[in-house]
């Protein structure tokens, strides 16, 4: 038998919070097993008054969950919203409650509604939420240790559960501060950057049992493949239409699930043509890519965010002359078919510990949204919608390219087009050899993809000394620590740039500009 979940029921400003939460519990697999939803609005007319019928619902359920906005509610002849009524009765009936509260500032919160907060953090712990994607995780652990705690979940779910031989030292306290500093000015995230890991941890429900779990390692660990080999991701680049060997081009990579995004998202936009324009418009060139950088994006992000973790497989990212590829193991949930991604849908993650996350970072929107985005993005650019299919327990994503009379984008003033093989041209010889060595890496793998950005970095510092920031966003890279070991410190140690404060390399005064070796290595004037 299922248990009844009371979601509060008065305020309208919550209202697409409750909905969100109702779809999200029925389309879990795991949650759907062990509960179902009442929202006050599902009820069918009848001859009772509202607020008998929701108190009496209150004493059906086996759980109260109290979601506290700014507004108080209407209030009753004693001056008493429905939101507070059903938790005094929840209260007085001895309910489990689950109390989430939206937004961190209590500044414009209706007095009532503060006191409200303040009666019931005095007796449970309360949860503060931001949009309906972190709601559903936080709603996700507290449903699970609910579970746990009865004895009705003897094992937790993948990315909750405990990542064996896994501890602290395990994980990277400089990418847990990288991620709430982008969480902050991305989403307003509550915590600051220099909150102590396990406080993070603690409230991006991260741990189990006070061990970090799966979802911690693959969003925070320093090698993560150490612990789950398979959440590599390949990405593979084909000539033709067909997979045919040798591969081209065959990259495997490690690293966060941050990371990984961020390198395969790199890998694919280096292969794809582009159309660079002048400078007429401001300091940076105009760049617009055959297929829209957010729908890859997007359709990368969906990989890895919703795979199966279980799997031997991997994710893989495959680009051949007329589409791009994303595979993934694992299927879509019950409740969702391939019809139903192509229109407004719930957001039914696999991973929610991992998805929230990458929603806060800004990786991913809100729940939902994100292949309709795709979809729109693809429609804009004048390409086919993508296509989805699930064939041999793997969720396949497809974008098509151009056909060739159309590759070349068209720019009103343009300097040049130009393709990710043709850019491997721009360093070679003694060039490509002495980027190799200060990158640590052979010749042969210095891809068109590394060349292509090294250009783009030093084209952005030939002028006035540019920070780390500004050097990383004229290549469009989100990850702050894969930039700078990738192509920061290298370049510095070529020769090619150099710091305007040598002496303190991680000064927040930091700039960089192109040297007169940088100068001559941009311009093919030394090869």
């Amino acid at each position: 038998m299922r248990d009844r979940l009371f979601i509060s029921s008065a305020q309208k400003e919550l209202a697409d919070e409750r909905r969100g939460l109702r779809d999200f519990v029925r389309g879990d697999a795991l949650l759907r097993r062990f509960f179902d939803v009442f929202l006050f609005e599902d009820l069918p007319a009848s001859d009772r008054r509202a607020d008998h019928s929701y108190l009496d619902e209150v004493g059906r359920c086996a759980l109260y969950i109290g979601l506290f906005g700014r507004d108080y509610g209407p209030e009753d002849t004693a001056g008493v919203s429905p939101t507070e009524r059903e938790f005094d009765r929840a209260t007085a009936l001895g309910k489990p409650r689950l109390i989430f509260v939206k937004g961190g500032d209590d500044a414009d919160r209706h007095l009532k509604m503060r006191a409200l907060i303040g009666k019931a953090g005095a007796q449970v712990i309360r949860r503060r939420f931001t949009g309906i994607a972190d709601l559903n995780a936080a709603l996700y652990a507290s449903l699970v240790e609910q579970l746990a705690r009865t004895g009705r979940l003897r094992t937790k779910p993948f990315d909750a559960a405990v990542c064996p031989d896994a501890t602290f030292a395990d994980l990277s306290d400089d990418k847990v501060r990288w991620f709430l500093g982008l969480a902050r000015r991305a989403r307003q995230y509550p915590l600051r950057e220099d909150t102590p890991t396990p406080e993070a941890l603690t409230h991006l429900n991260l741990l189990d049992d006070r061990q970090p779990s799966h979802a911690a390692v693959l969003l925070f660990g320093r090698d993560p493949q150490r612990f789950l080999l398979t959440s590599e991701v390949k990405c593979l680049h084909f000539h033709g239409t067909d997979v045919r060997k040798p591969i081209p081009s065959y990259q495997i990579y490690k690293g966060t699930v941050f990371e990984l995004v961020d390198q395969a998202v790199d890998f694919v936009m280096s292969k794809i043509n582009r159309a660079v324009g002048t400078r007429a418009q401001g300091p940076q060139a105009p760049v617009e890519y055959e297929l829209p950088r957010e729908a890859v994006t997007e359709a990368i992000v969906n990989a890895v965010a919703h795979r199966d973790y279980t799997s031997h497989a991997s994710v893989q990212v495959s680009l051949f002359a007329d589409r791009l590829e994303v595979w993934n193991p694992g299927e879509l949930p019950p409740s969702l078919t391939i019809k139903q991604l192509r229109v407004p849908h719930a957001s039914i993650p696999r991973n929610p510990l991992l998805a929230e996350p990458l929603f806060l970072a800004r990786y991913a929107e809100k729940a939902g949204s994100g292949i309709l985005d795709m979809i729109a993005r693809c429609r804009e650019a004048g390409l086919p919608p993508p296509q989805f299919r699930q064939e041999g327990g793997q969720f396949i994503q497809t974008l098509r390219r151009p056909r060739p009379r159309t590759a070349r984008v068209k720019l009103p003033i343009t300097e040049q087009v130009v393709t990710g093989e043709e850019r491997l041209s721009a360093i070679t010889g003694s060039a490509l050899q002495e980027l190799a060595d200060a990158m640590g890496l052979p010749p042969a793998q210095v891809t068109a993809q590394v060349t292509a950005h090294v250009i783009t970095v030093l084209n952005a510092a030939a002028g006035e000394p540019r920070s780390r920031e500004a050097l990383q966003a004229a290549v469009s890279m989100k990850h702050r620590e894969h930039f700078r070991k990738a192509y920061i410190e290298p370049l510095v140690k070529a020769g090619w740039l150099e710091c305007t404060v040598p002496t303190k390399p991680t000064s927040r005064l930091q700039r960089y500009r192109l040297t007169q070796k940088g100068r001559a290595r941009l311009t093919g004037r030394v090869r």
